[in-house]
This record gives structure tokens, sequence and C-alpha cells, in this order.
């Protein structure tokens, strides 16, 4: 029987939301928690809520979260006496899972040998197959075997995927040859950055099936259980974005094979903590795909149904403790969704879009439960994943708990940056979405816009606020007369006036006040009136009726820039300058970096000739390639920028000439 050695300080070596959320537990169960940072997260939520934190010394995640030797030095210095991984860095790493274990520290999570096989993702299709659970054709990458052949013995399309990764790093989908060597170059790359290991295999592609997951968990003392099964089909660059459990497609004879295969393979590893055995299912049935050793992004899902903490459970069977619970205890409690609410542009091909959140106001409806990495003024980093938070409802319906997330997204504040919110929502509501049909082309098949269409009533009802707002808070800063009503004059004055910007579209506000309080407002030189009755503004809260429609808006104003949450979502509003700006000067044709990141490959020189769509740079951004195609026939001109540089959002990185 294994003896209980109970936790005191325990060392969480991630960032973001996975260390916030564990250190929650920790600090529920009396256990003292340790943060270790990068530069960048050096002013982060999770570091300051640590009651010790460390300096890893470093920007990138090669120079702090995957360097197990600063790690583990924090961990002595500290006096930890137990470390969490989380997911994803050096989490699936048996290496540094032994070196923990050998120093003497509490390693939280399977063993290291249980690691290392499913880290050969090939050694784990291989036990799965003697399981007798069907699998996906497969071949690993090595220098002795030609991409080609092997892909053209798989048959296209096929999958290019890191050995050693998951969340979408080192995957690519390749439809022919002509592209091949090019992806598994870049997806070498990318799993080394993300995993600090190269190793990949190529895999048959299937276009349309479903992403289905089996969540397992034992102990020390040969317990084991499945906790049934998540959907996470949603993805886009091959990372989820929207996971739910149960699945709406498993029926209930597959959910027991799923989860007796599952169960076989974990008994047959002697697997102990929380782990996911990864599964596309057809029409024609289930196909294995992996073994991730590790807790998963998704997990709250999971929670959520069968209302126990995971991560409480691993720390548990970290210490010596039995699984608190048995198979024959769990069962499935309604539906849980969540959504992964990450800083990128999906009207842009969903390309990270990192910067400052300047307000951050979880939604207080619906009863949501959020994991967040952040909070109003923190920053996401270019060098790191762009998730802000997962946002999960629980509800005794999968339709109910669709329709409360997409309105607890919606009534979410976040500006300053842009994300992926509102598209998010979109897919709640979608009519593909509400009826289960959730395959993995979901996006690409499915028309689901990309932003929220705003309307005209609603930009107008926001110029006025915010226009009230302005007004308010200047006449708060007057040195004189401050009790004069704002607006009032003794003579018959012009209206006074101000113009926004959202997107294409142009609003003009024009108003003067009444003596009882209320203001005239024109909208676009109209000789139409709106009266407007503000019964609070000034201090970043605007109540107001405008004609008898009361409207309520939180505003916050950066430079000239606006942020404005009203009943229907954010909206960033323009101030425009009351007289012509002259002198600003636009770039010279040709390519700019979409997003702050790394030059790591400059594939032209100055005099080259380029056709639109040709490479012209390869720029890494929170841990992924993003290619810089040319975006029309010429010839270079100038390359500004040069391997290694860190560029930033807008910069021109190639000059091109007209031919």
């Amino acid at each position: 029987m294994s003896r209980i050695k109970p936790i005191r300080k325990l060392l969480i070596a991630n960032r973001g939301e996975i260390a916030r959320r564990i250190m929650r537990t920790a600090r529920e169960m009396g256990i003292s928690t340790v943060a270790v940072y990068a530069d960048a997260d050096a002013d982060a939520p999770f570091v300051r809520e640590a009651e010790l934190a460390f300096a890893l010394g470093g920007r990138t995640s090669t120079e702090t979260y995957l360097d197990a030797g600063k790690v583990l030095d924090a961990c002595t210095l500290s006096g930890a006496d137990a470390l969490h991984p989380g997911y994803g860095f050096l989490s699936e790493n048996a290496g540094f899972a032994k070196a923990v274990i050998d120093a003497g520290i509490t390693w939280i999570g399977p063993t290291p040998g249980v690691i290392a096989r499913m880290g050969d993702k090939l050694s784990a299709k291989n036990m799965m197959k003697a399981a007798g659970v069907p699998t996906l054709p497969a071949i690993e990458i090595t220098g002795g075997v030609s991409p080609t052949k092997a892909a053209a013995e798989i048959g296209y399309p096929v999958l290019v995927k890191a050995s050693a990764g998951g969340g979408g790093r080192g995957m690519r989908v390749v439809a022919s040859e002509a592209d091949l060597c090019a992806a598994v170059e870049s997806a070498k790359r990318e799993a080394m950055s993300s995993f600090s290991d190269d190793t990949v295999f190529l895999e048959k592609w299937l276009d349309s099936s479903r992403h289905v997951e089996i969540q397992i968990i034992g102990d020390h003392h040969g317990n084991l259980a499945h906790c049934f099964e998540r959907e996470c089909s949603i993805q886009r660059r091959h990372q989820k974005i929207i996971e739910e459990a149960p699945s709406p497609a498993v029926t209930g004879k597959i959910r027991v094979a799923m989860g007796d295969a599952a169960i076989k393979v974990a008994k047959n590893l002697g697997y102990s903590s929380a782990g996911t055995v990864e599964f596309l299912l057809a029409d024609v049935g289930f196909y294995f795909l992996e073994v991730n050793a590790r807790l998963q992004v998704e997990h709250p899902v999971t929670e959520e149904i069968i209302g126990k903490d995971l991560v409480r459970e691993q720390i548990r069977i970290a210490e010596g403790e039995p699984l608190s619970f048995a198979q024959e205890d769990l069962s499935i409690n309604g539906h849980a969704i969540e959504a992964r609410l990450c800083a990128e542009d999906p009207a842009n091909g969903f390309l990270p879009a990192p910067g400052p959140v300047t307000v951050w106001a979880p939604s207080k409806i619906g009863g949501a439960r959020f994991d967040s990495g952040v909070e109003s003024g923190s920053v996401i980093a270019s060098e790191f994943d762009p998730m802000i938070a997962k946002v999960i409802v629980h509800a005794p319906s999968r339709r109910e708990a669709a329709a409360r997330l997409a309105r607890v997204l919606e009534t979410t504040r976040i500006q300053g940056l842009t994300t992926n919110r509102d598209f998010l929502a979109g897919i709640l509501r979608s009519e593909a979405f509400i009826a289960g049909d959730t395959t993995t082309d979901f996006i690409e098949r499915v028309e689901i816009d990309r932003t929220r269409k705003i309307s005209g009533q609603e930009f107008a009802d926001a110029a006025i606020a915010t226009a009230l707002e302005s007004q308010a808070r200047n006449r708060s800063r007057a040195n004189v007369q401050r009790s004069i009503q704002s607006g009032w004059r003794n003579t018959m004055m012009p209206f006074e006036e101000m113009s926004f910007r959202l997107g294409e579209a142009e609003c003009s506000i024009a108003y003067r006040s009444r003596r009882d309080g209320c203001f005239r407002v024109r909208i676009n030189n109209s000789s139409e009136e709106i009266i407007a009755r503000p019964y609070q503004c000034g201090q970043g809260r605007v109540d107001v009726a405008l004609n008898g429609r009361r409207l309520a808006f939180d505003i916050e104003r950066s430079g000239t820039v606006w942020l404005i949450h009203g009943q229907l979502g954010d909206l960033q509003l323009e101030e425009l300058p009351r007289y012509p700006l002259f002198g600003a000067d636009e770039l010279a044709g040709g390519a700019v970096a979409p997003m702050p990141g790394s030059v790591i490959e400059t594939a032209v020189t100055a005099g080259d000739t380029v056709s639109k769509g040709d490479l012209l740079v390869i720029l890494e951004a929170m841990k992924m390639e993003h290619r810089i195609n040319a975006p029309r026939d010429g010839t270079v001109e100038s390359v500004h920028v040069s391997t290694g540089e860190q560029v930033e959002n807008g910069q021109l990185l190639v000059t091109l000439a007209d031919e």
C-alpha cells in the first residue's frame, strides 16, 4: 500500500489560465503555490496570485517554460515539494518528469515511463492495434524515410503531425505532393520551438469526422475510471475552440465501446493521474488518434458533467491517495460547453492579434465559469498562446447550454484587442451547431459571420452615448463656472459636434443642451431631432433615454478610440479630428507584418521577381508559423527584415516594385 505523502508547496511549471486554475484548487486544499514566469509575464495575474514567484529570465518558450534546468532550479530555491506541469510545455516530457522525481520532488502526472511510451505516438498506435482498436495509417518521417513515398503509401490527403506535440502545433494538412516537403519542414520547426522535439509523422487525414476523446484517471492502487467523452470537433488551424460533453453524436453503445477501449489501454500502461484517449469518430466507426498523458485544456466540461475536480484528484493521487470515486459512481449530469476566447482575428484567417487587454469584465449572467489568465491591463504577448480565457457553461440540456454560453460571450466585455468572441457566439447560435452537425470541417463548411454585424441604429446610439459621456467628462474637468449646466449658453450658439468612425462607416453627432437637463441631438446633419435625457453620465457609465427608449452603456477612452459596451456587445469608435490632419504618408507598396512576431525565414532578396502568392517571409507568432506571401506580381525592391528580427504589427517587411 502506498504511503501518503502530503504536498505542502506546489510549483506550477506553466502560465496563464491553467496556472491560475491549478492554484485555485491547491489553495482550497491548503497547499502553498509557487509560480515561474517569463519576462513578458512579470505582471501577469498568475504571478501576483502565487505565494512565491521566480523569474526564469527569458522571453521565448525555449528560454523559459521549456528550460527544464531553470524550472528545476526554481523548485530547489523555492523549497517546493511537488510540481504540476499543467498542459503543453514540459507536461509530456518524460526526461523532465524523471528529473523532477530524481530530485525528490513529487511529480503530478503519469509516470515517466508512461509518458515516454505515449510520447511516441506511433508506439501508442501499435498498442491500440494490439488492443483491437482501429487506427489510421501512419508513418514516421526519419532520416531514411522519404516523405513523398510515405505519403503515396498512405494516400492523400495526409496530416503532418508532431510526435511530441499537442494544441495544434506542428500539424499541417497536405493535399498534394507539391506542398508536402515545405509542410514537413514547417511542422518540424514549429514542433522544435514548442516542444524541443522535431519528430513528425504522416497520418491519413479524414476530411469530415468528429474529434471525440475519453477522459481517463487512475491512481497508484490500480483503480481506473473513465469520465465519459468530450467532443472537440470545432477547430481552426487544428486547434480546438469549442468543446462539449457529452458528444451529441455518441450513442450509448459507442460510449461503452470507446470507454472500454480507453480503460483497456490504460490498464496495459499501468496509467495513473489524469489523461485523455483521443479518437476520430466517422460514419463507419471510430479510430484511435493518440493518448495525451496530461491534463487537457478542455477538462472543465468533464468536471461540470460529473461534478468532480480533476486537478484535486491529480494532487490526491500524487500524494498516494486512492481515487475518490469508482466507475459506478459516475453519471452524466446535463450538458457542458466550453468556448476558448482568443486574441485572434477571424476575419483575417484567424491570425493572432496580441496586444493589451484594456478592459476585461466577465459577464455576470448565465452562471458561467471563467478560467482566465487576464484582467484589465494585462497584455497578450506574441511569444505565447493567444488564449485569453475559457468560458464554460453547464445546463440541463445542450440547446440551453449553447444559448446561455452565447449570451455570456455577448455580454462579456473584452476590449483593446481583436478577439474571436463574436465568432464563437455566432457558432453557438447557428442552426448547424444546435442540430449537432459538428464535424471537424465545420468552420470551412458552415458559413458563420466572422465578425458581428453592427446596424446603423446601434452605431448611432453608441455615438450619441459617447458624445454625452465626452461632454460630461469635459465639464467635470472645467476650472471655472463648474456650477453651470454642461452645454449651457446665454446666447443662441451652434450645436456642439463630434464625429466617429466604425470600420468604413462614419457618424456625426450634433448636440445642444436644454434647460431641463436634456439634449437636442441631430445625427449626420439631419433636421430631425432626438431628445436625449441622461440619467447617468461622466464616470464611464451612460444611462440615457433616447426619445423615451432607455439604453445603458459602459464607456472607456483610449487615446482617440472610445471603447463601448452595450446591450448587443462591444463597439470600438474612433473619434475623428475636427480638422483634417496633413502629412500622413502611407507605406510603399509591399507586404507588412499582420501581427507582432519573429522572422524565422526570408525567402526572397532584392531583385527577385515574384508572382502573387509567392512566399516572401515566414513569421513565428504565438508559437505558430505564418507565411507572408506576395500580395501581387512584382519585383522585390527591398527586404527590410532579417532572420531572428522582432517585428511589430504593420511593420513593412518587403517592398515590391511594379514589373
